[in-house]
Formats: C-alpha cells, sequence, structure tokens
C-alpha cells in the first residue's frame, strides 16, 4: 500500500484561462503527476501514438466500456466518443500517484459521480476579467473574428458551472496562480481519505500507549 492514495486532479477553464499553462506548471514542478490519457474512437493522425496522444479504439469496444462501467466521464464529440478509461487511472492512484485531467465541467461532474469520486480534487481557472478573456483569444492569432465569437460564447457555459468546483482561482497573475495551484495540491494530498495508513499508526500509537501504562 502506498503511504498515500493518489488524486484525480481536474483543471477545468473557459478557453484562453491559461489552463494547458498551468497544468504544464504543474507537472514540472512534480513530474510524477501523470495526464489522464483519453481513450477515442476517432482515427489516428499523423505522429499520435496509441497510448501516448490518446487510446484508440473501436466504437463497439468504447461502448461496452461505458456499459460495463469503465469510463470514468465520455462523451460524443462531432462524430467521435472520447471517455477516460477507469483500470489505468485507479492503478495509478492505489500507487500513490496523482492523475491530471484537463476536461470541461461535464466531465468534472462526471468523475465526481463515479466509483472514484472521493479521490478527486476539481480546480476552476477564472480570467481576471471577460476583456482580458478576449484580448488572450485574439492575441494568440489563430482564429477570425467569427470563431472567436463562438469560442466566448463558449467559455461563458463554462464559466456559468464555475461553483460545481472544490477550488476557484482567479488567474490574474500566473505566477501567483501557480503557487496557489501547488498550494492547493498539497494541502489536499494530506486530506485524512488520502491517507490509507493512518489507522495503522493511529492503532501502533495507541499499542504503545497501552504498553507504557
Amino acid at each position: 500500500m502506498a503511504d498515500r492514495r493518489g488524486l484525480l486532479i481536474i483543471l477545468s477553464s473557459p478557453s484562453g484561462a491559461g489552463k494547458s499553462t498551468l497544468a504544464r506548471r504543474l507537472r514540472d514542478w512534480d513530474p510524477s503527476i501523470v495526464f489522464s490519457v483519453s481513450a477515442t474512437t476517432r482515427r489516428p493522425r499523423d505522429g499520435e501514438i496509441d497510448g501516448t496522444h490518446y487510446r484508440f479504439t473501436s466504437e463497439p469496444d468504447f461502448k461496452a466500456q461505458v456499459a460495463a462501467g469503465e469510463m470514468l466521464e465520455h462523451a460524443h464529440v462531432f462524430g467521435n466518443f472520447y471517455g477516460s478509461p477507469r483500470g489505468p487511472v485507479q492503478e495509478a492512484i492505489d500507487a500513490g500517484q496523482d492523475v491530471l485531467f484537463d476536461i470541461d465541467w461535464q466531465g468534472a461532474q462526471q468523475i465526481r459521480n463515479s466509483a472514484l469520486g472521493q479521490n478527486t480534487l476539481s480546480i476552476f481557472l477564472l480570467p481576471p476579467s471577460i476583456t482580458e478573456l478576449r484580448r488572450r483569444l485574439e492575441s494568440r492569432g489563430q482564429d477570425d473574428a467569427e470563431t472567436i465569437a463562438r469560442r466566448m460564447q463558449k467559455s461563458w457555459d463554462e464559466i456559468s458551472h464555475w461553483d460545481g468546483y472544490d477550488f476557484v482561482l482567479i488567474n490574474d497573475d500566473l505566477d501567483t496562480t501557480e503557487e496557489r495551484l501547488k498550494t492547493v495540491v498539497t494541502a489536499t494530498r494530506l486530506r485524512r481519505s488520502q491517507q490509507p495508513g493512518l489507522t495503522g499508526h493511529v492503532r501502533a500509537l495507541q499499542a504503545e500507549f497501552e504498553d507504557m501504562t
């Protein structure tokens, strides 16, 4: 048994709020944190490796896993299924390893309601303002005005579910938010439910106390 049980760290935010950057910094801080590799029914793209970028599977196999309760969360997006297999995540957290999920509020809700829900740490990132969020999207130079408008609408839909998370961080300064994120992870790792060895330790203390009296 590991000294502690691993966490399912859920990091969500609207597009442009800094989620990808903070996820990368979190793993730089602790390389033992691993990304959850999603399963998908879409075909691999050039350069994608099965088991690294995605776990590629057929639609019948995917649906069978969902029916068997082997997916922590799943969704149907643009004609393909995506989901988070339970098995690899269960193995990781049992070994005391944290697993990072980059998913939206719907996926986060499904994981919290799953068999592993008690091991979740959900964090939502808010932008300092809508104006700043739009500026960040425009500064990428990747999308036209129509696409940015759609992203902004989707961003507001994401923001409207902020109150379904354990912690909410306003990302007005990247370095400050990074430190707060690391503090949240560190504190949650010490949660009583994440330390399976505590009961045995307390029993040992009790036995020692009784021997002395």
